[in-house]
């Protein structure tokens, strides 16, 4: 089974909507699920802005994540090989740098990336990218 690493996305949709198909199979998923330290930060620099959206407290958000991020193991973004980074900085420099521990991460663990953002994964695929998990597939 290839781990997946999920895209600060997938886990944002996630906690807006909590009964989501997302929010589902990132908490039952049998799959090793993946994100690298940097999406925590992420996570917590829109915090207001999921409270806002989700219209759940704070408290309610905060108690989502901490369940999700029971089912992520999170990646030392030190210890993604140099040969992976830099396979991943041709696949995203000229679509989203900001993506670029995200896709190393996929290829450094020989995983597939999860992720809701359609201009990157177009913009991967058109460069021969294509380990992308579906969520309509079992989990």
């Amino acid at each position: 089974m290839k781990p997946v690493t999920v895209d600060t996305n997938i886990v944002f949709s996630a906690l807006v909507n909590k009964n989501s198909n997302i929010a589902t199979l990132l908490l039952r998923s049998e799959q090793p699920l993946l994100m690298p330290k940097y999406g925590f930060v992420e996570l917590f620099k829109y915090k207001e802005k999921i409270c806002a959206v989700s219209k759940h407290s704070q408290d309610e958000v905060l108690e989502l994540l901490y369940e999700l991020i029971r089912h992520i193991d999170f990646f030392d973004e030190n210890s993604i090989s140099v040969e992976a980074l830099q396979k991943a900085w041709v696949l995203v420099r000229d679509v989203d740098a900001k993506d670029l521990l995200f896709v190393a991460l996929t290829i450094e663990m020989g995983g597939l990336l999860w992720t809701g953002d359609n201009q990157l994964k177009i913009g991967l695929e058109s460069r021969g990218f294509n380990a992308f998990f579906s969520p309509t597939a079992d989990p």
